[in-house]
């Protein structure tokens, strides 16, 4: 059989199952380790719980039937802590309540006991096709620049987590600047791209709301650290 260099190695998808019984365990582990999956075991709730707090896996495969705390409420707490990870819920067959409770409390799909291998290595492989799939989404929809923070849907900045109070022009002059870091703009580009071509003013509107922006971003206006002014020619968002 060919080794896994290193690289391969560290592309491994982590899968946590939190399943108390050792047989059903040791079964799941065998066939995700043959599609090299990185398996990492957990025989009750609060187990379960910490092992995700250290290893941050993808997927969780969680039964509902555990000592101590119930999959039902690891399930809650796991969605709480970790928005973006998958979650499939193992139920005992004709339990039609449990499926529809652990999708109410956030998974993402279950399987009924007893399962086929390979149905089950499927469904966390196409879980996981959508959570990529999904983050690639929220990727394009978001611009981040050091301490900033763009939501273009709801065309909303934040530094710090803390949300800017900006004018739409405001919005629109900082979006341009993160998407472009490093590209100088002329007073003139900015007029034509964020005021539009058919704008009929005084250049000195970008200046001033430029101005106006650096107080709402800067920690000290007066000393500009995103927004450089390029003398003789423009503004610039400066490189992190």
């Amino acid at each position: 059989m060919r080794r896994m260099n290193h690289l391969e190695e560290m592309q491994m998808k982590k899968i946590l199952v939190i399943e108390d019984e050792e047989s059903i365990r040791g079964f799941i582990r065998v066939n995700f380790q043959a599609h090299h999956f990185t398996v990492l075991e957990a025989v009750s709730g609060e187990a379960g719980l910490e092992k995700a707090n250290e290893e941050q896996p993808e997927v969780v495969l969680l039964d509902v039937m555990l000592p101590g705390i119930d999959g039902f409420q690891v399930c809650e707490q796991l969605r709480k802590q970790f928005p973006g990870i998958g979650i499939i819920m193992l139920t005992a067959k004709g339990q039609d309540v449990d499926r529809i409770k652990g999708l109410k409390f956030g998974a993402d799909d279950y399987i009924v006991k007893p399962f086929n291998p390979l149905e089950l290595v499927l469904r966390v492989k196409a879980l996981m096709r959508r959570m990529k799939k999904t983050e690639e989404a929220e990727a394009k929809d978001t611009i981040s620049r050091g301490p900033f923070f763009i939501d273009l849907n709801a065309k909303k900045c934040f530094k710090n987590d803390v949300e800017l109070a900006l004018t739409p022009k405001e919005f629109q002059l900082l979006k341009l600047f993160m998407e472009n870091p490093g590209k100088a703009f002329s007073r003139n580009d900015l007029l034509d791209l964020v005021w539009g071509l058919n704008f009929v003013g005084d250049t000195k509107i970008v200046d001033v709301n430029i101005r106006r922006l650096r107080t709402k971003i800067e920690d000290t206006p007066s000393n500009s650290v995103y927004i450089e002014t390029i003398w003789g020619t423009g503004y610039c968002w400066k490189k992190e």
